[in-house]
């Protein structure tokens, strides 16, 4: 018997276990028995064709056991399995060659003076042996880019800016909303309607008028990425999605910049150093992402408030010592973080010679359509000889107007609620019944094929999945509502409140 650690994501499939106990010999043997017990793990664990994902990570005991027969790898009684899934990058030198006590900055770039209003600000840095003069004038020298100023953005931003970074760039596109403010701090409820990056700005200069801080309204692009990440010494990733995950990690890469790398999902973060010459990647770890929906965002979990809080100030931590070249960082080591258990677990990370991307012979020497890579943008579908698009035989989602409009004409409707209890508590359609994504697997029967079923979460994403699974069982009549309940409000219902 071995110990099975499961992933917050995937818990909805092991009716909210976090350790599930499984009998077998091997990894494969126990993925099994573990998949024999909660069949809802099969479709995030194995692709179509039996194989393990590749965006699905095993360790046994800590140790990374990719490079090895990963199904066939023994285990014995005792032994603790983790699974790690991904959560929500030239020249011939492919990185800094960072190592403990080698800084970043630009060696062209002259390390300028501190002011005598400087030495006050940082006197409890510039004590430190570690630091002293010349580690604070390393951090005036240098220059980070912060993607984002969201949950991890928000944090890392304001402990570069108070550690004297002489040059913070933002790049972002969106405005502050009300549903920021539990976790994006560098906003407050003055902001809300106003740029982020203006909202940022002003709250940086504010703790520290020394610096400069450079913004960018714009949403990254493999058109733009380069030519913004040029002028910095290190990046510093505060994505919310794949797309512009894998293109950071593949930008830094080919530019040759450190990626402090963070990402956060209910109650669970993880951070590493990616991309330095001899450290792997974020593709070395997950060489592909998981199809559209499979993998919840955190506006379709959730997420602890104060967690971006501890990941982002991690991320800005590692930043600190790689401009300063002090430390260890965050290079091969993957650092997970469980808030409730309030446990640090640190996994080994290889650098994967076969990387597509930082590996020997790389396949990816410039910068892709990560949408297309992604899954998010579709491959075109069929034409016909003229040229024309061939329309899709069956119509799979249904907008909230002409759901409105045929409930109002009293067609026989059966919607299914696909989110947690606790957000149906929150707002819902009415006569909606609630079945959670993690129990479709098990309570499908209690639903009749012959109905015409509307599949609703918040957004769309997770009843898409819903949706998706029925079809696979037999369902005939199956929709997906699109937007999910937020577009119900903003077209049919806007009594109901927002989450």
């Amino acid at each position: 018997m071995a110990k099975i650690l499961i992933p917050t994501p995937l818990r909805p499939y092991t009716d909210k276990q976090d350790t599930v106990d499984a009998l077998g010999a091997t990894v494969g043997e126990l993925l099994a028995d573990l998949t024999r017990k909660h069949s809802g793990l099969k479709a995030h664990l194995y692709n179509e064709q039996g194989k393990l994902r590749s965006f699905v990570n095993v360790y046994v005991n800590d140790e990374d056991i990719r490079y090895l027969q990963k199904e066939q790898t023994p285990v014995n009684a005792g032994d603790t399995v983790s699974i790690i899934p991904s959560v929500a990058g030239g020249s011939d030198d492919r990185g800094t060659g960072l190592a403990a006590g080698t800084a970043v900055a630009d060696a062209a770039r002259p390390v300028p003076q501190l002011s005598n209003d400087e030495v006050k600000r940082y006197s409890r840095h510039l004590i430190m042996p570690e630091v002293g003069i010349e580690g604070q004038r390393k951090l005036k020298a240098a220059k980070v880019l912060c993607i984002g100023a969201g949950g991890l953005g928000s944090p890392a931003s304001m402990y570069l800016a108070a550690a004297g970074v002489g040059t913070i760039g933002i790049v972002d596109f969106d405005v502050v909303d009300f549903s920021n403010l539990q976790r994006q701090i560098v906003h407050g409820t003055p902001d809300v309607g106003r740029s982020k990056l203006a909202s940022a700005k002003d709250r940086l200069h504010a703790i520290n008028p020394e610096i400069r801080i450079e913004t960018y309204e714009a949403a990254l692009s493999s058109q733009n990425a380069f030519k913004l990440f040029e002028p910095y010494d290190i990046i510093l990733d505060g994505t919310d999605n794949f797309p512009t995950r894998y293109l950071v990690n593949d930008a830094c890469v080919l530019l040759g910049k450190p990626n402090a790398y963070g990402s956060i999902f209910r109650f669970e973060g993880q951070a590493s150093v990616f991309a330095t010459k001899d450290g792997p990647c974020y593709r070395c770890l997950y060489p592909e992402p998981p199809p559209p929906g499979l993998v919840p965002s955190c506006a379709e979990g959730g997420v602890l408030g104060v967690l971006p809080g501890i990941i982002g100030v991690i991320q800005a931590t590692e930043t600190v010592k790689l401009i300063m070249g002090i430390g260890e960082p965050l290079i091969g080591r993957f650092l997970i973080y469980d808030a409730l258990r309030m446990k640090f677990r640190e996994l080994k990370l290889r650098k994967d010679p076969d990387c597509p991307v930082c590996g020997t012979h790389p396949t990816v020497t410039q910068l892709i359509d990560y949408e297309q890579f992604c899954g998010v943008k579709p491959l075109q579908g069929p034409v016909a000889q003229d040229g024309t698009p061939v329309p899709l035989n069956n119509a799979t989602e249904i907008t909230t107007v002409d759901l409105k409009h045929r409930l109002d004409r009293g067609d026989a409707l059966r919607i299914i609620d696909v989110r947690e209890p606790h957000e149906y508590q929150i707002c819902r359609i009415p006569g909606s019944i609630l079945i959670p994504l993690g129990d479709i697997p098990k309570r499908y029967n209690e639903l009749n094929p012959d109905d015409e079923l509307i599949m609703q979460c918040r957004s769309g994403a997770r009843s898409a999945k819903a949706a998706d699974f029925l079809r696979s069982v037999g369902f005939k009549r199956v929709l997906n509502l699109k937007g999910g309940i937020l577009d119900w409000i903003d077209k049919v219902d806007p009594s109901q409140p927002k989450y």
